[in-house]
């Protein structure tokens, strides 16, 4: 597969979780590890999340590459990010976040990739400690913010942070204060988002960085390797109304710029 083209990113309320999983076959579809990390989460919220975010993965697979649903098995590198098994997964990469009410799902191929979702505005404890684990521009930036928009700048910075290392493959053992993110006024007055960081030479050229706001209570940042504007394609899902198989059933498609 090429490494050209669109990143691709599914949007699954967790309010449709239990209709999408019914219409895919509830727990059919994961393995014998996966249903015994099923079984040790505790509440109903994270069981749904955690069945939601899995099944995601695998319709968001199936929707790039026609193959069945029951087709995907999954490996982890060296920090635990899971990626598809042997050549089923030719050049796909694909990444998962959720929080409480939204998970998220985000495909490339032959580029890396990685996605997070939280709350906005950011709940007071993350505003309150996020300072030390920004870079010193960042925490001016947010110390320069009003009250008022100071919980929102820092949900944006929180998800960025996570979206980066997780494209990455490293997640949190990287610090997060190793690295720093940068608005830009780009063509025809759009800020874009850069990323400076030391220990990647032409990370600011070779990542890029889309920020969404889904609804009212949710930020999203999708990192994608070699990105650029208008090359996120967008996918909300809501229940399913036909049988398991291709994900062409009660689809709202949105493409963002």
């Amino acid at each position: 597969m090429s490494g050209s083209g669109a990143a691709h990113l599914w949007l699954l309320p967790e309010h449709a979780v239990d209709g999408f999983a019914g219409a895919l076959g509830g727990t059919r579809l994961l393995t014998d590890q996966e249903r015994a990390s099923l079984d040790r989460r505790i509440t109903p919220g994270a069981r749904r999340r955690y069945l939601g975010a899995r099944l995601l993965s695998r319709y968001a697979l199936t929707a790039r590459t026609d193959r069945p649903l029951d087709h995907w098995r999954f490996t982890r590198g060296a920090h635990g990010r899971p990626e598809p098994a042997g050549p089923a997964g030719d050049d796909l990469r694909f990444n998962l976040s959720h929080t409480d009410g939204l998970i998220a799902c985000v495909v490339t191929e032959g580029r890396g990739c990685g996605v997070d979702v939280g709350p906005t505005p950011a709940p007071a404890e993350l505003t309150a400690h996020l300072g030390r684990r920004l870079g010193p521009a960042e925490r001016a930036e947010l110390g320069r913010a009003a009250p008022g928009a100071r919980a929102a700048l820092a949900g944006e910075l929180w998800v960025l942070k996570e979206a980066y290392l997780k494209a990455l493959g490293t997640g949190l053992i990287r610090s997060p204060g190793s690295f720093s993110f940068v608005r830009r006024t780009g063509e025809r007055g759009r800020d874009r988002i850069t990323v400076r960081d030391p220990r990647q030479p032409g990370a600011d050229t070779r990542w890029w960085f889309d920020l969404l706001y889904p609804g009212p209570g949710h930020v999203v940042a999708v990192a994608t390797e070699h990105g650029g504007p208008g090359l996120l394609r967008r996918t909300d899902l809501s229940d399913l109304s036909g049988p398991p198989g291709l994900p062409e059933h009660s689809l709202t498609r949105l493409t963002t710029a």
